[in-house]
């Protein structure tokens, strides 16, 4: 079966040999075993389920959440010559007796399926008149009650065990933490599971974090080291959503909004032009990106914190999928801390869950405020030690200052007792600044000893001390009475002067060498190739306009590369190309030869 692996992995998706842990991964599905997969994204996590599925006999399963992955995936393997479909709501009536009458006739080999349809009764029944040879779970960590992304309907998958006996199913998934991996096979009721569990490094993301000050400034600036690129912009809020879009727009840059409040045909028709064109900026909520398989993302962006570690990393792992060099980018303040702290306390959610939910926060606060190796923070997280620095984010190229607080945040927290632990952080700041106005009068703060005894920092640098000390748990932000700060009693040794608080010094600007960033070698292209590399590309987008499909699907941007450094001249060298396959040289093979005669030196 090994061999009709490799043969598979050859002729259809075109490359010589496996990656990583899939090998291993697809001898297991092959044996009938189950098999628990984690693997970042871009780690080839779906061959793992093709390859095995189509060469044990019968119809594979595939089960996911996610549409817009469906659909990609479902033309991806069209372009290969596998035969595939999908059953969603997306679908009318008649395509979805067109789907079944198809899957009588033996024409489809792989079915990707929402897991709300799957469990329906009659689909089960109707499923299970078929010959089954595997059944993937695709982003099973949907099934932890405790992680970042929890479906209702994954819990109900553990029907599969008894509805289809005998059948092999692999759980795969990208972000998990070692407590949702034990989760994912208790729940799935996984029968003895193989567990490959790959690296959740991904070397060519670089990660940087900065304090917000003029976050549109910000962002601006940053895009201006990414003029080219396609990336994603990810907001909290449909508003914010909205605004920023119009505001890029102004400045020139192609930018489009994305959220689930649009018209259907909206969003549908902004998520084709991301897929399709070059250089769109997508401005999102976290509605969009999981599933999104565009392999070119150069970057990723956050204008707001996202919700945990879990939740981040699965937001910038849109970035980079071709392996290329990729930004991770994030800008967060004091009010994104006490928004979200005050989301978790408003929820109705159960106590216990409240708690995880909180805990899951503050080891994301923790890490923007790291001050060693960002990357060795982040992976360890996820139970994975690193032993050395990774010399590729923020806090390794430009190491951050830090300075003794301990002062300024004794004064910090004598003025939040003193103004009676009930008002929200602008109040306390003015009140140690020394601001006049009428509410300081009426409420006679003016006379309190604390009164203008932090004049010497600005507005800011205090914003950062009140962002840090809720943060580390000195101070605490109550939602209930409209973000009041209180003291938490880890506050009472600094007050009394006991222990010495050293605090991240905010940086006001990216520094000159973080502007250094790796670029793509696509930028790199030297003058005497960049005829030909445009050729290629413009061959690939008519392409793919005559197909109606993104042009990654034609062909990734590293098989053009490795078009135009070997130059095949006939259709057996051509095959010799990673990313070429039989169905995709019959079809796209004579343009592209075409081209590269036309460029013979």
């Amino acid at each position: 079966m090994l061999q009709q692996a490799l043969y598979l992995l050859e002729h259809t998706y075109g490359y010589s040999a496996f990656r990583g842990q899939q090998q291993h991964i697809i001898e297991s599905a092959l044996a009938g075993e189950d098999v628990l997969v984690l693997m970042p994204t871009g780690g080839g996590k779906s061959l793992c389920y093709q390859i095995p599925a189509l060469i044990r006999p019968g119809l594979g399963i595939i089960v996911s959440p996610l549409i817009a992955l469906m659909q990609d995936q479902v033309s991806t393997l069209t372009q290969l010559g596998i035969k595939a479909a999908f059953l969603n709501s997306t679908l009318s009536a008649d395509e979805r007796r067109t789907v079944a009458y198809d899957l009588r006739q033996g024409n489809i080999d792989l079915l990707y399926i929402a897991p709300e349809r799957l469990l329906q009764p009659g689909t089960l029944q109707w499923l299970q008149q078929f010959q089954i040879s595997l059944i993937a779970i695709d982003e099973a960590h949907c099934v932890s009650q405790w992680g970042h992304d929890f479906r209702a309907d994954y819990l109900q998958l553990n029907q599969l065990r008894e509805a289809f006996p005998g059948v092999p199913r692999i759980a795969l998934t990208a972000t998990a933490t070692p407590r949702t991996q034990e989760e994912i096979v208790q729940r799935l009721e996984l029968n003895a599971p193989k567990q490959f569990v790959s690296s959740f490094d991904r070397p060519n993301i670089r990660y940087s974090v900065q304090a917000k000050q003029d976050g549109r400034k910000q962002l601006i600036k940053f895009l201006a080291t990414q003029r080219g690129n396609s990336g994603i912009i990810y907001c909290l809020s449909r508003k914010k959503v909205e605004a920023t879009s119009e505001w890029l727009q102004s400045r020139g840059l192609n930018a489009l909004p994305y959220h689930a409040g649009l018209p259907t045909e909206l969003r549908a028709h902004h998520l084709t032009r991301f897929l399709r064109e070059e250089e769109i900026i997508m401005v999102a909520t976290i509605a969009f990106g999981m599933g999104i398989d565009k392999p070119d993302v150069r970057f990723v962006a956050h204008l707001d914190l996202p919700k945990s570690m879990e939740a981040y990393y699965q937001e910038t792992g849109r970035a980079g999928r071709d392996g290329e060099p990729a930004e991770a980018w994030m800008v967060y303040g004091l009010n994104d801390v006490m928004h979200l702290s005050q989301m978790v306390d408003r929820s109705e959610a159960h106590e216990i869950f409240k708690r995880n939910e909180k805990a899951k926060l503050e080891a994301l606060l923790g890490w923007c405020e790291e001050t060693s190796c960002r990357r060795r923070s982040l992976l360890a997280y996820f139970g994975e030690q690193h032993e050395t620095d990774c010399g590729n984010c923020d806090t390794c190229l430009t190491p951050p200052k830090t300075w003794d607080a301990t002062e300024p945040a004794r004064k910090l927290l004598s003025c939040i007792y003193r103004t009676g632990q009930r008002f929200g952080a602008g109040h306390v700041i003015d009140v140690l600044r020394g601001k006049m106005n009428e509410r300081m009068k009426d409420l006679g703060h003016n006379h309190l000893s604390v009164f203008n005894i932090g004049a010497q920092l600005s507005e800011q640098k205090w914003r950062s001390i009140v962002r840090q000390l809720l943060v580390k748990g000195f101070i605490h932000s109550d939602a209930d009475q409209y973000g009041a700060i209180s003291l938490m009693e880890r506050s009472r040794p600094l007050l009394r002067g006991e222990i010495q608080l050293f605090l991240r010094e905010d940086i006001d600007s990216k520094p000159e060498n973080m502007r250094k960033t790796k670029t793509s070698r696509y930028n790199e292209v030297s003058d005497n190739d960049r005829e030909l590399w445009q050729a290629l590309r413009a061959c690939r987008k008519t392409l793919a306009d005559e197909f109606g499909i993104a042009p990654y699907m034609v062909f990734h941007d590293a098989t053009l590369m490795e078009m135009m450094e070997y130059r095949p001249e006939t259709a057996d060298q051509l095959l010799g190309i990673s990313g070429v396959g039989e169905s995709k040289l019959e079809k796209f093979g004579d343009a592209f030869l075409e081209v590269l005669r036309e460029h013979a030196e």
